[in-house]
């Protein structure tokens, strides 16, 4: 039984952008598994997507790096935003 190519690669391109978001950042404090798990999601979606809009930019067989990319982008800005607005943590 053949594996489709789009969860290999979304998973990859899910850790390249949450590695860039960290590097840029400086820190990802416990949200790691959330952000990694929202770029990879969002790769898997945004190629999906962009299969069914015809967003064939820049293609890897039959993965659409472009619109996985910017769905990455994309939940990982979800969980940046969704973090800054729940309550934080502070010494008592």
């Amino acid at each position: 039984m053949p594996i489709s190519p789009a969860p290999v690669l979304a998973v990859l391109v899910g850790i390249v952008h949450s590695g860039v978001y960290v590097l840029v950042r400086g820190h990802a404090g416990g949200r790691l598994p959330l952000i990694l798990l929202a770029a990879i999601l969002g790769a898997w979606a945004g190629d999906a997507l962009g299969g069914r809009m015809g967003i064939d930019l820049l293609v890897i067989g039959d993965f659409r790096l472009v619109a996985a990319s910017v769905m990455a982008w994309m939940g990982i800005g979800i969980v940046a935003v969704i973090a800054q607005l729940g309550p934080t943590r502070g010494r008592i």
